[in-house]
């Protein structure tokens, strides 16, 4: 029987990586960021189990990390997972790959363990080397920070912040006597295959690397790939998931995959709130669709149009804008059958309009978009986020 698992009964916030039993984790200081913040974090798995999976961006265009990370993992295992930020490492060429490679190395030598079986992200800046004269060092200064209570934690989760505002956690634990646990970084570059995202997640359940692979894959597809801030696929998105085994309590594939699907929600929510300039919280969901995908596809069209992200800036109930949106999405319907719904207002009804603008209020922070494309039964909601003049500010200055 499938377990239900609900995020908003479940998911804990004060709690993160080191919840599960089995794991350490630490964040320090390194010197990487030139403004003296945390900027290394280490999380160590000490088993018995090592069984890991990830995912990782679509772009093209992927960090040195990232193309490391993608092949350690073709092993399944992982005993420890280094994230810098205040740096991408990525457009770094072969030299941003051996800095990658030495500090799995010089990580795996303190942990007394083998390089492949070390993980590395990174995040910040795309085009520049890492300083490694403050990376090599910082790695045993991360080790020497290594511990499993909550504050290890949340320091974990603080290191790896770039334009982040605050960090990002959340913890899980099952009636049956296992849990997860896991911080996630991003604020902007952020769509659908991950969003210049960090995410380490781990757990303590009993589940073999092929069912934790699928669940994770699932989860991810679920939750992480359905947040939209600004179309950018960053070059570093990483999500690893890492099981330790230490609760000795075997899961079955379903119920873990719902409680790791709650999980990453709640992550991505946190995400969603703490986007660049965000002002508006912004669920777009397309309901009697063809197919989940065209569902998926109409939703992310609005999220991306820039008419639309200022619209919900302006608290303007501009359906037009939306219907405009969705008549560019690779989706099947019949523009005389759409029906749009803003915060429980009919504004569109059958392809023109319904009740009056007045009745849509987008004053407050949350926006429900709900259109009915009434072309089958398939749904989906993408998350999102108004387009701000304080976003417009951070990243025309982010490099400067």
């Amino acid at each position: 029987m499938t377990a239900t698992v609900t995020p908003s009964a479940s998911v804990d916030r004060s709690a993160g990586v080191t919840a599960p039993a089995g794991f350490r984790a630490a964040g320090v200081i390194a010197g990487i960021k030139p403004a003296g913040k945390p900027d290394l974090t280490l999380v160590v798995n000490d088993g018995p189990e090592y069984a890991a999976a990830g995912v990782f961006t679509t772009n093209k265009v992927k960090a040195a990390p990232v193309l490391w990370s993608q092949q350690v993992l073709t092993a399944g295992k992982l005993k420890a997972a280094v994230l810098n930020s205040g740096g991408a490492n990525a457009c770094t060429g072969p030299e941003g790959f051996q800095d990658t490679h030495k500090t799995a190395e010089e990580l795996a030598s303190i942990l007394g363990v083998g390089a492949i079986e070390i993980g590395v992200c990174s995040t910040g800046l795309i085009g520049e080397r890492l300083p490694m004269d403050k990376v090599l060092p910082g790695l045993k200064a991360v080790v020497d920070a290594l511990g499993d209570t909550a504050e290890h934690s949340l320091a974990a989760a603080t290191a790896v912040m770039t334009t982040d505002n605050v960090p990002k956690q959340a913890v899980l634990k099952h009636d049956g006597g296992w849990s997860i646990g896991g911080f996630a970084k991003g604020a902007g570059m952020c769509a659908p295959n991950m969003a210049t995202m960090l995410s380490v997640i781990t757990t303590d359940a009993v589940l073999d690397q092929p069912h934790l692979d699928h669940a994770l894959r699932n989860a991810v597809g679920k939750t992480f790939n359905r947040l939209d801030v600004d179309g950018g696929t960053s070059t570093n998105d990483t999500v690893l998931l890492l099981s330790s085994g230490a609760s000795g309590v075997t899961v079955t594939p379903e119920e873990f995959e719902v409680a790791l699907t709650a999980l990453a929600a709640d992550l991505v929510k946190q995400l969603q709130a703490d986007a660049e300039g965000v002002t508006k919280h912004v669920s777009i969901t397309v309901k009697n669709a063809a197919t989940e995908a065209e569902a998926v596809a109409a939703a992310k069209v609005v999220a991306e149009d820039n008419l639309c992200k200022t619209a919900f800036f302006a608290a303007d109930p501009n359906w037009g804008r939306i219907a405009m949106a969705v008549g560019n999405a690779p989706t099947a319907f019949d523009p005389q059958l759409l029906d749009i719904t803003l915060n429980g207002a009919a504004i569109c009804v059958a392809g023109g309009k319904g009740v009056d603008r007045s009745e849509a209020d987008l004053s407050g922070l949350e926006i429900d978009v709900v259109i009915d494309l009434h072309a089958g039964d398939a749904s989906a909601t993408v998350l999102t986020t108004d387009l701000s003049h304080a976003y417009v500010e951070e990243n025309s200055a982010y490099s400067s």
